[in-house]
């Protein structure tokens, strides 16, 4: 015998979706607040809600500023977005939130210096330990690294948090 879920139960898909809108709600209320304008696109991606708060003139320089230097105004941006999810869902949100395409730029530079540090390992045999990164940087390195077939840990306590890359 086969059971349907309760009516309040929720796909994964979906309770994703719904943290999508929900932070979308959020954001939108937020740039009315602050007089900025941008769009506001929502995705899952990896099993997590995904947002991106875009602006059509690619030149725009308001929204680059949600970003910060080095990003630590998207990241307690993200942070107070989760927060507002979970205040509305009941569940802790593992949402990413990216404004400007800031972490789709940060991704790929941190691409590249995980291949750098992949072909020195390769090369020396030694273990190669990187600058101090925050957890979604981290995250970035690992994956490029374990793609590469090698093997990586972090190491340290923040905000000296980084990534060693070692030999497999």
């Amino acid at each position: 015998m086969t059971t349907q879920p309760e009516a309040d139960e929720k796909t994964p898909g979906s309770r994703l979706e719904e943290e999508g809108e929900i932070a979308a709600d959020y954001l939108e209320e937020l740039l009315d607040i602050a007089d900025l304008d941008g769009d506001i696109d929502i995705d899952v991606d990896h099993g997590r809600a995904a947002v991106e708060i875009v602006s059509e003139d690619a030149s725009d320089r308001s929204l680059r500023r949600l970003a910060g230097r080095d990003g630590e105004v998207l990241d307690a941006l993200q942070e107070l977005t989760r927060l507002a999810v979970q205040a509305k869902t009941g569940e802790r949100s593992r949402l990413m939130l990216d404004v400007a395409g800031y972490r789709a730029g940060r991704r790929a530079a941190l691409t590249e210096v995980a291949k750098e540090a992949v072909a020195r390992v390769r090369e020396t045999g030694e273990a190669v330990a990187l600058e101090p990164m925050n957890p979604f940087e981290r995250k970035v390195v690992h994956d490029a690294v374990a793609e590469a077939g090698l093997a990586s840990d972090s190491d340290g306590v923040e905000p000296n948090r980084h990534v060693v890359v070692r030999p497999a």
